[in-house]
């Protein structure tokens, strides 16, 4: 399903926008308005990300909106109920990035369960490996939902190719080693990455770690499906406010 949807936004624009947003960052609230108005300026898809208290792959201006949710109070099932509030509310597949703790402290059956009744398309666990995947890709399975799995610059060949025997929806490719948030020069090795990501897979690709601007997003123009605007978009919101993300969001287009 999620494929699907993919395939048919493709034919109707060049590369894809995804977002990323912390439920409960800066507020519950907050976080709805946050997702109407990169609605209301045509992204594509979204991450919800539900707190944790060690986001392993997270940079400091994610770090720190993960900690501030979970101070205020934002809980797994608060999350989950934002999640099927906002997919039967907006026009766009949603997903669940969090980390594989939360999923095994809620039973991943129950996850999945909950996942399904709200209406979220499928879910991006990076710390959680293939090899150790059995009982999430069967629950994941059972109910339709896409398992994001992660392709990085350090992948060799033989694993992308066993990552794409189990990966649905599409393949995120990490830009670069490190955290979310750092700096990524966006040159021809970057291009020559994601040429092995392609060979690799069937499945639309999806970049993200360090994607900034409307210059990336053109680089990205025919090489990737999906461009994934998180980090950026949390600093404007602390900058400037939400108010400014429609205009930010309709640049990058």
């Amino acid at each position: 399903m999620l494929e699907s949807y993919i395939r048919s936004r493709l034919e109707k624009k060049k590369i894809l926008l995804m977002t990323h947003i912390v439920i409960g960052y800066p507020t519950l609230e907050a976080s709805l308005a946050i997702v109407r108005t990169m609605v209301e300026a045509g992204v594509d898809l979204m991450e919800l990300q539900i707190p944790f208290s060690e986001p392993i792959a997270d940079g400091p201006v994610i770090l720190k909106a993960n900690q501030q949710a979970l101070a205020s109070g934002v809980t797994v099932q608060r999350c989950l109920d934002f999640g099927r509030r906002v997919a039967r509310q907006f026009p766009i597949p949603f997903l669940y990035m969090t980390y594989y703790n939360i999923l095994f402290k809620h039973g991943v059956d129950r996850f999945a369960d909950g996942m399904k009744d709200a209406g979220l398309q499928g879910a991006i666990v990076p710390d959680l490996p293939p090899e150790e995947a059995d009982d999430y890709l069967g629950a994941m399975g059972r109910h339709g939902l896409a398992p994001i799995f992660i392709y990085s610059p350090t992948t060799p060949d033989a694993r992308m190719n066993s990552i794409a025997r189990v990966a649905d929806g599409f393949v995120y490719c990490v830009a670069r080693k490190g955290v979310t948030g750092d700096q990524t020069e966006f040159s021809r090795q970057i291009g020559d990455y994601l040429a092995r990501c392609r060979a690799a897979t069937h499945l639309p690709l999806a970049l993200g770690f360090g994607v900034k601007d409307e210059s990336d997003i053109a680089f990205l123009r025919g090489k990737a499906d999906i461009a994934v605007i998180g980090t950026q978009a949390l600093r404007l919101v602390e900058e400037k406010g939400i108010a400014a993300l429609g205009n930010f969001i309709r640049d990058l287009q």
